[in-house]
């Protein structure tokens, strides 16, 4: 090993001025933590170093000695200020900086002389400090709406370089605009540490909608993520300008119904007393804006209003309408009435409002109000009116039954379908339900359900012998009765036969008719054709010309043969 002499170092020295870098490379250090400051960007090659130096500027030019290290020997400190017991040297020749302050920026600078070469590499050296903390101080108690109010004050401590603040409203930054928003900022300097305090003051204008919004403050550190203060809200203070009377009741509002009536006001803070004009008389709540009508009545339907105590002219109003609906039906209940006669059914309505008037018979909807002119037993039955004014609804009923003499319809027979019996139908109209007898017994009887004043009853029998046959029908108005003949089973056989044996009489006797018709044709045939036969012989003789005859016999020959048709039918 051999050691260089101080001449030779005094040289190289000298030699390292020609090779100084033309540019500084710059290296961020954060504030009380150790850093490091690379030689040449670590491109140094510890095997070719026969001497690396560590030195700082001091300024004015003036250099100050930090360490340095020969080839195959220890590091040697010169250094004896501020940096001794803060300084090392890595094995990439780095110089490591701890607990890092802002007098650390400042040029350092790495010599190195590897064989005949001396170089050197300066580095710029800046100190990074985030601010502690961000948060709003001084806050107002309210801000009042269009007065430019100090609405706090944000603090950024301790930084390097000094914070650049900005004011959030809902997370939009605000904007200095002279009217409504003013920002004031300054920065203090700790003259010990050298760090910058920032203080950033809003004073803000506020709007109505400014309430429950959130105001907060932040900073964008030149290293590290964000830094945002907790939001802040503020009460926002304004006079009413708005006052609604809402009405609280149930729907439909009837006779008996409670109502509130309840005044709310946009102001803030919120108005505290409150007049009620209840149709000419005045009621003053304090520490409420509400009142209870209890039980209204139809005379309750009006205008109602509130207004502000301290300003009457600010209030609002609302018209109530107690709804109720009135019905006279006459006449109603249970009505007995005869049939035949008249009944005159009156509806009389007296509602808050508009009304709608339904009918229904037997619940069965009706499409218009019944009329009774002439009664009639269909007419008995359930009438009820259904009268409704929104949701207000309101009914009335008749009961009405048609009352009379029974009346016999109809009364008839039939055969079974057998034909070993016969079937007797009585039909009567009549009310109460009429009493149906025969003045025959049989079977199977059948009656059918009593619907409107009508009722038809079956009986069945097996007569042996012409009957004649009765049918009764009573109720405590009076009794009808009504006969039919019934022939016995046996004779109707008997003349059926008969009916038959007539029938083929006929038959035999048209069928004679028929045959001795086509026997008289066929002999006035051949008698019409001896006689042309004569007549033509007479022709010859006389040497008459046959075209006369010739045509005659034509037209009787089509004469006989249309007969001959007539008679085959």
């Amino acid at each position: 090993m051999h050691l260089l002499s101080a001449s030779c170092v005094r040289v190289f020295l000298w030699a390292a001025l020609l090779h100084q870098a033309s540019s500084l490379q710059t290296v961020i250090g954060l504030y009380g933590e150790t850093f490091e400051i690379p030689c040449n960007n670590g491109a140094v090659k510890s095997e070719d170093i026969l001497i690396i130096k560590w030195k700082y500027d001091k300024g004015e030019g003036t250099p100050g000695d930090l360490l340095v290290k020969q080839k195959n020997q220890n590091v040697s400190i010169s250094t004896t200020d501020e940096y001794r017991g803060r300084i090392r040297l890595a094995a990439n020749s780095s110089l490591l900086l701890s607990a890092a302050k802002l007098s650390d920026q400042r040029t350092f600078t790495c010599m190195v002389v590897a064989g005949a070469d001396i170089a050197e590499y300066p580095v710029n050296v800046v100190i990074y400090k985030t601010a502690a903390g961000l948060e709003i101080s001084d806050r107002a108690e309210e801000l009042e709406i269009g007065k430019l109010t100090k609405l706090g004050t944000c603090v950024a401590k301790d930084s390097n370089p000094a914070a650049n603040i900005t004011w959030l409203k809902n997370k939009l930054p605000l904007q200095a605009d002279g009217k409504g928003i003013s920002i004031e900022a300054s920065v203090l300097v700790n003259p010990a540490t050298g760090l910058s305090t920032t203080t950033s003051t809003l004073k803000y204008s506020a709007q109505k909608e400014d309430t429950d919004a959130e105001f907060t403050c932040s900073t964008q550190p030149t290293l590290g993520s964000k830094l945002s203060s907790s939001p802040a809200t503020f009460t926002i203070t304004y006079s009413t300008e708005n006052v609604v009377l809402q009405v609280t009741a149930q729907e439909p509002l009837v006779e008996g119904d409670n109502v509130t009536l309840k005044c709310v006001a946009d102001g803030n803070p919120a108005p505290t007393a409150f007049n009620f004009h209840l149709k000419g008389e005045l009621v003053k709540v304090e520490n409420a804006n509400s009142y209870t009508i209890t039980h209204v009545t139809r005379n309750s339907s009006g205008e109602y209003k509130c207004s502000l105590v301290d300003n009457p002219t600010m209030g609002a109003s609302k018209d109530i309408t107690v709804n109720y609906i009135d019905i006279d039906l006459s006449p109603s209940g249970n009505i007995v009435k005869n049939a035949g006669d008249a009944l005159d059914l009156s509806l009389q309505i007296d509602a808050s409002g508009d009304y709608q008037v339904s009918w229904t018979k037997d619940n069965v909807k009706l499409d218009e109000e019944p009329v009774f002119a002439k009664l009639t037993y269909s007419d008995s039955g359930r009438y009820e009116c259904e009268v409704k004014v929104g949701g207000l609804s309101q009914k009335a009923f008749l009961e009405l039954t048609v009352e009379g003499v029974p009346v016999i319809k109809r009364l008839s027979k039939q055969r079974g379908e057998d034909g070993r019996h016969k079937v007797l139908i009585c039909e009567a109209e009549g009310s109460p339900k009429p009493v149906v007898s025969w003045s025959i017994n049989g079977t199977s009887l059948d009656e059918s359900p009593f619907v409107n004043g009508k009722i038809t009853h079956k009986i069945t029998v097996v007569p042996t012998a012409n009957l004649t046959v009765s049918c009764t029908v009573d109720n405590k108005f009076g009794v009808d009765s009504r006969t039919i003949n019934v022939s016995s089973l046996n004779e109707e056989v008997r003349m059926d036969k008969q009916d038959q044996s007539d029938d083929n009489d006929q038959t035999k006797l048209v069928v004679g008719v028929v045959v001795g018709l086509l026997v008289a044709t066929v002999v006035i045939g051949l008698a019409y054709l001896v006689y042309m036969k004569k007549s033509k012989q007479g022709s010859w003789k006389t040497g008459e010309k046959e075209n006369g005859s010739s045509e005659e016999e034509k037209k009787l020959e089509e004469k006989v043969e249309e007969n001959s048709q007539k008679a085959e039918v």
